[in-house]
């Protein structure tokens, strides 16, 4: 994976070089086809990993497993139409929490199981109200589209110090505690600031395509597959595609659906962040599932 993350360093930086040359719809477009691509493909194999996952040995039916990750991803839907601001802060919520496990799975060796999801919450927290802070116009209208409610700019700033701060405490504990952890803690650290120089170069959608993609979707995929296959090669990678392709199509069907009816782009996105939001229920539940399956591997 240290391999793949100094790709991504680079990568990163040859992304900010090259949206100068870009129009900001061309930004648009061009991030939005990242996400459809990578950002959607690292969640279409949720049902792959959960007939994988046997914490119990036992077996589930295939029906039975589609139609609960059906159910969820429909009542997160109907959540946005009939309460959209409690459907969104969960969506925060669990953004936070399955970026921040991301990026720190394997803190559960070290301490509590209540610390590593209050430290993995606060640190992929940073990461989204940084985004946010740095596009605080956009995020508003964003926002009021989906819950018809202007929120004031102020409050961002607010919550980022908030949560930067707590992060900062357990960040300082895990430092003076674990000698182990000092190491990454300087590293994502170190990505913390990249992600700042990120979002402050760029558009919101394509700040959030580059870290979504490189940061979020491609280290998921990777460890998916070892997952599954128990090591990672190109191979796998193109098998786990062909796996995931029914389910990824459905997923950029659904959008384009959504594209098709509601082109107006302040509208299209407010209604992608919530169509996004209603798949990521789901498979931020696939996700811990699996890391507690290679926790017990």
């Amino acid at each position: 994976m240290s391999k793949y993350l100094n790709i991504a360093i680079v990568v990163s930086f040859f992304g900010l070089w090259i949206d100068s040359f870009f129009s900001h719809q061309v930004q648009i477009i061009i991030g939005f086809l990242l996400i459809f691509s990578f950002g959607i493909l690292h969640g279409a194999n949720d049902l792959l990993l959960i007939e994988n996952i046997s914490t119990r040995k036992q077996v589930i039916p295939y029906f039975k497993i589609i139609a609960y990750y059906l159910l969820v991803v429909l009542v997160g839907a109907l959540l946005f139409y009939l309460i959209p601001w409690l459907a969104l802060l969960l969506f925060l919520i669990v953004s936070a929490y399955h970026f921040g496990e991301q990026q720190w799975q394997n803190l559960k060796q070290l301490v509590s199981k209540w610390f590593t999801i209050l430290f993995q919450f606060f640190y992929g927290a940073t990461i989204l109200f940084l985004l946010f802070a740095f596009h605080v116009n956009e995020v508003q209208n964003i926002v009021f589209q989906i819950i018809k409610i202007s929120i004031d700019i102020h409050y961002i700033a607010t919550v980022l110090k908030i949560i930067s701060v707590i992060l900062t405490i357990l960040g300082t504990y895990l430092y003076w505690k674990f000698e182990i952890a000092r190491k990454q803690l300087l590293t994502e650290t170190f990505y913390l600031l990249l992600f700042i120089i990120i979002f402050k170069s760029s558009s919101l959608i394509w700040g959030f395509a580059l870290y979504f993609v490189l940061w979020h979707s491609i280290p998921s995929i990777i460890d998916q597959i070892k997952f599954l296959h128990g090591n990672y090669s190109f191979p796998l990678f193109v098998t786990y595609c062909r796996s995931a392709v029914l389910y990824w199509g459905i997923s950029i069907l659904g959008i384009s659906v959504l594209y098709y009816v509601f082109k107006q782009e302040q509208l299209f996105n407010a209604l992608f962040f919530s169509f996004l939001a209603a798949i990521t229920f789901p498979h931020a539940l696939v996700i811990t599932k699996m890391f507690s399956g290679k926790k017990q591997d």
